[in-house]
């Protein structure tokens, strides 16, 4: 019963320091799924574009960020990139840790992101287009109009699950200081040595943010009308 107690202890007063480190991890995880979104947008029609020029850029960004570990990315910018500057000027250069995050996880995602836009719009019927040009719409009008609108309605399920795979993978960011919920737990553990209680806590907020994230994909699938015709 005292170890149990002693458990219970360490929780309640790492508690207040794992939602700070959860705000950390939602603002990054935020940021970081609004810049993909754009990112994953661009290149993913620039993945399905006839120009060369927007289509080899996309495909080798994607294949390259999708064909790496995220891990290696983050060393790869928070570290490769200053060491890279420092020795081509002779300066040093110190990339905020928060910032650095929101941007490696932003371009990680894009590249998933762009596969989820790509066979959005490759799962509309073709006819559609040919209606909306029928019409006298032009191509980049038709995509606008009548294409994109219908392909974001049926990602929404698979950008939830990118969503929530990113929150889960912003534990990574531990690795260069980010005070986010891992590594805010990590420091208590350094403090205390009580690893169990404290990890369990962590994993607990970790399963709590994922089951609102989860409800409110639901929800917006509800809300938007998606449903299995999609």
């Amino acid at each position: 019963m005292s170890l149990l107690s002693s458990y219970l202890e360490h929780i309640i007063k790492v508690l207040p320091d794992l939602i700070t480190g959860s705000m950390i991890t939602i603002e990054i995880t935020s940021f970081s799924l609004f810049f993909g979104m754009i990112l994953g947008t661009i290149s993913g029609l620039g993945k399905l574009s006839r120009k060369k020029v927007f289509r080899y850029p996309s495909i080798v960004y994607i294949d390259f960020i999708r064909g790496t570990p995220l891990l290696v990315q983050i060393l790869l910018f928070y570290y490769g990139i200053p060491g890279l500057y420092s020795n081509a000027t002779g300066n040093p250069l110190q990339i905020d840790p928060i910032l650095a995050g929101i941007i490696v996880c932003s371009i990680n995602s894009g590249a998933y992101i762009a596969e989820i836009v790509r066979a959005g719009i490759q799962s509309i019927d073709r006819g559609q287009m040919e209606a909306a040009r029928s019409l006298g719409m032009n191509e980049r009008m038709a995509m606008k109009e009548i294409i994109l609108p219908q392909a974001f309605k049926r990602i929404i399920p698979p950008l939830g699950n990118e969503f929530i795979a990113l929150l889960k993978d912003s534990s990574l960011l531990a690795v260069i200081g980010v005070h986010e919920l891992l590594k805010t737990g990590q420091l208590y553990i350094s403090r205390t040595f009580a690893a169990f209680p404290v990890y369990i806590a962590v994993a607990l907020m970790y399963l709590i943010l994922t089951i609102v994230i989860s409800r409110i994909v639901a929800y917006s699938e509800r809300r938007l009308g998606v449903s299995d015709r999609s």
